[in-house]
C-alpha cells in the first residue's frame, strides 16, 4: 500500500510541476504548485518524517503560497499572451537542450550508483531537525530569508502603486 501511494503521489508531483511551468495563467500555476507541495508532503510522510511533511504543508503550501498569491493578485498579473517574434523558438530550443543535459546527467548518476548500495541512515526526527535548524549555523540564513521576503513584499507594493 505504501509503495502504491508513493508512486501515485510522485506521479501527481511530476504532473503538477509540469503544469506549473506550462501554465500561462499565473494564478493556476500557483495552485498547481500547491498541489506539488502537498504531494511532496505525502512523500515525506511515507519516508518516515512526519515533521517535515507537516512543515511542507504549513510553511510552503500555506504561508509561502499565500504570499505568492497575494503578490500576484496585488500586481493584477494577467494571462501570458502568445506573441510571435519574441524569441519563442529560441527559448524552446534552449529548453530542449537543457532538458537533454538534465536527462543525461540523471542517467549518468543512475548508471554510476551501485544497485546494492545501501542508503546512509538519516535521522529525520523532530528533535534532530530542531537541533539543526535552531543551531547558530542557520541563524543568519533564517534572518537573510526573512529580510529577502520583506524586500520582495515591499517591491511588490512599490510596483503595484498606481500613482508612481
Amino acid at each position: 500500500m505504501d509503495q502504491a501511494l508513493f508512486y501515485v503521489s510522485a506521479a501527481l508531483a511530476v504532473v503538477s510541476a509540469l503544469v506549473v511551468i506550462g501554465q500561462k495563467n499565473p494564478i493556476y500555476s500557483a495552485f498547481a504548485l500547491i498541489v506539488t507541495l502537498c504531494s511532496l508532503s505525502v512523500i515525506f510522510g511515507l519516508l518516515g518524517s512526519p515533521f517535515i511533511a507537516a512543515l511542507q504543508v504549513i510553511v510552503y503550501a500555506g504561508a509561502i503560497m499565500v504570499l505568492f498569491l497575494f503578490v500576484l493578485m496585488l500586481l493584477n498579473v494577467k494571462r501570458e499572451e502568445d506573441t510571435p517574434g519574441q524569441g519563442g523558438r529560441t527559448l524552446a530550443g534552449v529548453a530542449l537542450v537543457l532538458v537533454a543535459i538534465l536527462v543525461g546527467q540523471a542517467g549518468y548518476v543512475l548508471w554510476r550508483v551501485a544497485p546494492a548500495a545501501a542508503a546512509p541512515s538519516f535521522d529525520a526526527s523532530t528533535r534532530r531537525m530542531a537541533e539543526v535548524l535552531f543551531s547558530p549555523h542557520f541563524l543568519y540564513v533564517f534572518e537573510a530569508t526573512s529580510v529577502l521576503i520583506l524586500a520582495a513584499l515591499v517591491g511588490a507594493v512599490a510596483l503595484a502603486r498606481k500613482d508612481a
